[in-house]
């Protein structure tokens, strides 16, 4: 029996990191998965049997994406956990041995090891199985804050954490629907790091965190590799010295911080902070022995479960929502919790007027945990709560949607609309979703284009409540504003499924600018696009070679006007294409030095951290500078220009 249970736990949890690790589409809570999965290691201890692919023993799962692979030079582990703060000070005075450990963050996003070589970055992996990474070098380049060129010319291996912060999060999720939007910063970052198109990665701000040096320069403590890192322009994350007497009290600070910091964190991580010892220790298959993950303890909160609501999303995606008898959770009153899918809520068997307990996932989102009384999941709808078309269930990758099958749908429509009037569109201030419901219910819009004929009803809107003659002349001014617009702008306000901005811009920028041939293109030549695929290729051509759509689109488009766009240079074009620059001195030009390091790479050129033969300009405003760098150019033969010279050169 006991056996095969661990079989039905190992099955369940395999499944579960598949669709959390590399589909970026949860299951269950993370409170379950954690019931579970200790509930397989207790097992395990208690039978000393450990089956076959356990989670508990494994460092990872198999990579599944077409990114390179490649092998780690040496196994990335995971970390042994604890909810016992007692258990962290007996970790640093084992066998009456005290010790001085290292507490910060264990911030929440995608492990990365970022490698240099000569000052340069040249290489950056994903943790991947632990043993196997995914190399998304050309997606790090673009990470917002870490030195592509650093004044080390040895060896340097870091590994850490890229995060996405909860401001860049939410402003990204605003360009989305609601039914396409992320579930949390790290499903967002994960995709992100993984895009096979660099713009994608490079239009949100992907952050580095380092919080350990793998491979470099020889220190006795970790603390000083962290200071190491500071001073070649690494961001570290804040951490603290503690020991056996006031790692509690640093515990607390850490907890009471957590509300003011802008990244998701699930806990801390406390590590030795003397490296020869932790190299005496070694490792378990499993984790390291100098290391050990601090979670937080979960509020929970015991309620009653209300009801189940179902919204209709742009795209016809139909998403469960909890709704429970309100409860103070972390500070803030509580009372729904997105359900994701139709998955979790067969697994948690939710009924109407269940005993359920709640929490904060990461001491944020809130999630329901457990279902006490499981009177059976509430059946998904069959028809639309909006339009009372019937509704399908889709399964992809073990993971249940619903869907309404009516294109025409109002919710469909009012978020079409508001969407195509949002800010990262057609950018129509002040044009509400309440305002869209209001006019579609009356009957004045049918799809986007109808927006340009509301000046035909202006005695009427003026008449509404909460309308006047000040409130229709702002609306009519956005309108107005709105009619000339970018043409990167208006396709990725058309809607169309997985064409997001960035990809709009770069159908732009391959066809030109020209909207005929874009909408012309068959799906062989957006293939042919980089960071096009055959599913967002089929979606482009699906919608424009529906008849309803091109009679809107023809519609609409006798009311606008884009902007002449200039398109910028290739950089196979461009006149320092796999030219080698050094920047050295201050700048006037350019904001900072990364900012012209990064316009030096948009254009295909290389930037490095020293003046070598292969250098072929330096950049100094100072040219008769008596810096090591001018003498070292002067010495060489190498042009030494100024950021004037520089930008006549492009």
């Amino acid at each position: 029996m006991e056996n095969a249970r661990m079989a039905e736990l190992i099955e369940i949890l395999t499944r579960a990191d598949r669709a959390y690790e590399q589909e970026n589409q949860p299951i269950m809570s993370d409170f379950e998965y954690d019931k579970l999965y200790d509930e397989l290691l207790a097992l395990e201890a208690r039978t000393g049997i450990v089956l076959e692919n356990s989670p508990t023993s494994r460092v990872g799962h198999e990579v599944v994406s077409s990114l390179a692979k490649v092998r780690h030079d040496g196994v990335m582990l995971s970390l042994d956990k604890t909810k016992d703060v007692g258990k962290l000070a007996t970790f640093l005075n084992s066998d009456d041995d005290p010790r001085i450990g290292v507490l910060s963050w264990k911030l929440d996003g995608l492990s990365i090891v970022l490698k240099y070589a000569g000052g340069r970055l040249v290489q950056a992996l994903t943790r991947g199985n632990g043993e196997i990474g995914e190399d998304v070098t050309h997606n790090a380049r673009f990470f917002r804050n870490i030195p592509s060129a650093i004044d080390f010319i040895g060896n340097l291996s870091v590994r850490g954490e890229a995060i996405i912060t909860f401001t860049e999060f939410e402003r990204i999720n605003e360009e989305l629907d609601e039914g396409e939007r992320y579930k949390n910063p790290r499903n967002l970052c994960s995709g992100t790091i993984r895009q096979l198109n660099t713009r994608i990665a490079a239009s949100r701000k992907v952050e580095f965190y380092p919080f350990a040096i793998m491979d470099g320069p020889d220190f006795a403590k970790k603390s000083q590799g962290l200071v190491f890192l500071k001073e070649l322009g690494f961001d570290v994350a804040e951490y603290r010295l503690v020991n056996e007497a006031n790692v509690a009290e640093e515990v607390e600070y850490f907890k009471n911080a957590v509300a003011a910091q802008d990244f998701a964190t699930d806990g801390l991580v406390l590590t030795y902070d003397d490296i020869d010892f932790s190299r005496e220790l070694g490792a378990t298959s499993k984790f390291p022995r100098d290391s050990l993950a601090f979670k937080w303890a979960d509020e929970l909160k015991t309620t009653r479960l209300l009801d189940i609501l179902w919204n209709t999303s742009r795209t016809g995606l139909i998403n469960p929502i909890a709704i429970f008898s309100s409860v103070d959770i972390e500070g803030t009153t509580v009372e729904r919790a997105s359900l994701h899918n139709i998955s979790i809520l067969e697994g948690l068997a939710l009924g109407v007027g269940d005993e359920i307990s709640v929490y904060k996932a990461n001491m944020i989102i809130p999630q329901i945990a457990e279902n006490f009384t499981k009177s059976g999941a509430v059946p998904p709808p069959k028809n639309c709560p909006v339009c009372q078309s019937h509704t399908t269930v889709k399964e992809e990758n073990d993971t249940k949607t619903l869907h309404c099958t009516n294109p025409n749908c109002r919710a469909r429509v009012v978020r079409t609309i508001t969407h195509y009037a949002s800010r990262s569109a057609m950018n129509i201030e002040g044009f509400s979703l309440q305002t869209v419901e209001k006019f579609c219910e009356i009957g004045w819009l049918s799809n986007f284009g109808d927006i340009y004929q509301l000046t035909e009803r202006e005695q009427e809107i003026k008449a509404m409540r909460g309308f006047g003659e000040k409130s229709f002349a702002k609306m009519m001014e956005a309108i107005e504003k709105s009619k000339t617009a970018g043409l990167a702008n208006f396709i990725y306000a058309l809607g169309i499924d997985n064409v997001g901005l960035a990809g709009a811009k770069a159908l732009c920028r391959h066809f030109g600018y020209d909207f005929e041939k874009i909408r012309g293109a068959d799906t062989e030549e957006i293939v042919g696009i980089e960071g096009f695929g055959e599913i967002i290729a089929h979606s482009l051509c699906d919608y424009f070679r529906n008849a309803e759509n091109r009679r809107i689109i023809d519609a609409t488009l006798t009311y606008l006007t884009f902007h002449k766009e200039n398109t910028p240079e290739t950089p196979e074009n461009s006149s320092i294409f796999g030219k080698t620059f050094v920047i050295t001195g201050d700048v006037a030009h350019y904001t900072n030095r990364k900012e012209l390091q990064e316009h030096i790479e948009s254009l295909g050129g290389k930037v490095a951290g020293s003046v070598s033969k292969k250098t072929d300009y330096l950049i100094n405003n100072d040219a008769a500078s008596p810096s090591a760098k001018n003498k070292k150019a002067q010495e060489l033969g190498v042009a030494i220009i100024t950021e004037a010279e520089f930008v006549e050169l492009i």
